[in-house]
């Protein structure tokens, strides 16, 4: 998927997994009780820093913090901006 956005330096946008909708017993959760995910896909990255490139890539799906990004909306579609610093680990 190609997002109409190029992030600067060391940022990346990422479309967040959805929430879980039940737990592993089959509970459904109420939304309001849904936690916000930490993982999700890399669909934007921007050029890296002088001297630093980046290690993640389009398509990477990554581990990130809970408070990790800022929020955008993008053709009515959800989607985090955060700096590379910002993620954890690289889902294979």
């Amino acid at each position: 998927m190609s997002v109409n956005i190029k992030p600067l330096a060391d940022r990346v946008v990422v479309e967040p997994a959805p929430a879980e909708e039940k737990t592993a017993a089959g509970i459904i959760i109420p939304d309001t009780a849904k936690e916000k995910p930490q993982k999700g896909t890399i669909v934007a990255v921007g050029p890296g820093k002088k001297d630093e490139p980046l290690t993640v890539k389009v398509g990477d799906k990554v581990l990130y913090g809970k408070y990790a990004g800022t929020e955008i909306t993008i053709d009515g579609k959800e989607y985090l901006i955060m700096r590379e610093s910002d993620i954890y680990a690289i889902i294979s």
